[in-house]
């Protein structure tokens, strides 16, 4: 094999692992979402309105991040975490994070004070839902991050605030 050939096999072998570490493709494509509120079988049956445990405005970190976090309690019992008027960059692994800091701007903050996973982003654009494991205790997390898992990056953060209100529905 020649040197030059030699020179090919290796620049195509960087840009494809680079491609695959970056996605650049995902800077200018949207994944678009939009998901109904979740409805439980108990409020179905007319036996009680979910209720607002916490929410939050998101700000941008490492990227420019808005929208809405809830959290609720539905009839059922059940929680979730609702994204509303939801909009950040893409990227790839990102994560929704519950974290235990009341709220973070930086990407140290997230990972000294601790975090749950919910899941992956189901898209950077829109309202979309994520349950919330039954033992896990609200009380130690405060704020909900958007976080890029490959490369260890805040996106943005919803710092939390406790609330009690019963809501009629939510779309």
């Amino acid at each position: 094999m020649s040197r030059r050939s030699l020179w090919i096999v290796l620049a195509v072998v960087v840009i494809v692992v680079g491609w695959y570490a970056f996605r650049p493709e995902r800077l200018v494509v949207n994944q678009k979402v939009s998901e109904q509120f979740p409805a439980s079988p108990a409020a179905a049956q007319g036996s009680g309105s979910p209720l607002v445990l916490a929410s939050g405005h998101f700000h941008g970190a490492a990227h420019k991040t808005a929208g809405v976090a809830t959290i609720y309690r539905l009839a059922d019992g059940k929680r979730t975490l609702r994204l509303t008027e939801f909009e950040t960059s893409n990227g790839p692994e990102v994560q929704v994070y519950l974290g235990a800091a009341p709220d973070a701007n930086d990407n140290e903050t997230v990972t000294k004070a601790g975090f749950a996973t919910l899941g992956p982003m189901k898209g950077n654009v829109g309202d979309q839902n994520y349950d919330i494991p039954a033992d896990l205790d609200l009380a130690k997390y405060r704020s909900v991050t958007i976080w890029c898992h490959r490369f260890g990056v805040n996106f943005g953060t919803a710092p939390l605030s406790p609330a009690a209100v019963p809501v009629a529905s939510k779309s």
